[in-house]
């Protein structure tokens, strides 16, 4: 048996780590992608394998029930591969020749068997519609659309190839889009339109890979606790309180990576192109 690996982008802060944290307690190997420097995320990388280190080791994993120990003339079950350390590039996304590289450095670090498609980022300045810039929109655009976009296009042929040639490979591919996706916020139109496209890229891939036998969904986190969102938490601690929130609470990382952990492991099978929110109840249209 092979140890599953997972791609996550933008996966040493905020949502991105939640996921990570989530699929290293499930056992997956990680390749994280980011744009820091690798010694700035060194510490997140050795928490992480401090994580897939506590897991119980391959052996005790294998079943031993009395009334199932092998003869002496049964075969003895492989024992499961360790977990690595997990690997870090550096890449920004948004650049055409960035995610090249990248490429090249995943065909040295092997298969990728689930990809969660999450690193983005939020405008510089949150403007109004009639007063925002080109520039942001741009991007926005190059960043949280355009990057991912062409990523998952390219490691969805690899994954392609892969099950060609071993139908049991397995493969999944996650969209972490927004609530944004649907609701409009006036004062960062380019975050929610970047947003819709990435959902709407999310549909197309679902259709386009379902008859491949690799499924695609679409998470939709709603306000998420990260350093992201650190600068308005006043402004969403007041309408939180003011109920905004059916649950009542900010979300947490850790919310979005145990939805993401389930759906890459095989727990919502024939239902690829679903749309996932985790946001405490914010998207239910209420009176």
């Amino acid at each position: 048996m092979t140890t599953r690996t997972a791609l996550v982008t933008g996966g040493t802060r905020g949502i991105g780590l939640g996921i990570a944290q989530a699929l290293a307690r499930d056992g997956w190997h990680l390749v994280l992608v980011g744009t820091r420097p690798n010694a700035d995320v060194a510490p997140v990388l050795d928490d992480l394998a401090g994580a897939a280190a506590a897991l119980p080791s391959p052996e005790s994993r294998i079943p031993s029930p009395e009334s199932s120990v092998p003869s002496p003339q049964s075969p003895v079950p492989s024992p499961q591969p360790r977990v690595r350390r997990p690997a870090y590039v550096a890449a920004d996304l948004a650049s055409r020749d960035a995610r090249m590289q990248l490429l090249d450095e995943l065909r040295e670090l092997g298969p990728i068997h689930a990809l969660v498609n999450n690193a983005g980022r939020a405008p510089r300045v949150r403007a109004d519609v009639l007063e925002a810039s080109e520039e942001s929109f741009d991007e926005l655009m190059r960043t949280n659309l355009q990057g991912p976009y062409f990523l998952t296009q390219a490691i969805a042929r690899d994954m392609l190839e892969r099950k060609r040639e071993d139908p049991s490979f397995a493969a999944s591919i996650v969209f972490i889009t927004s609530v944004s996706a649907t609701m409009a916020s006036v004062n960062r139109g380019d975050y929610c339109i970047s947003k819709a496209g990435l959902s709407m890229a999310a549909r197309l891939f679902a259709a386009r890979l379902a008859s491949e036998g690799i499924p695609v969904f679409e998470v939709r986190p709603g306000v998420i606790a990260t350093d992201m969102t650190a600068r308005v938490k006043e402004l969403y601690d007041r309408r939180i309180a003011d109920g905004l929130i059916p649950e009542g609470r900010w979300g947490d990382p850790a919310d979005v990576g145990q939805i993401v952990a389930a759906l890459v492991r095989g727990d919502a099978p024939y239902a690829t192109g679903t749309v996932i929110n985790v946001d405490g109840g914010l998207s239910i249209p209420r009176l």
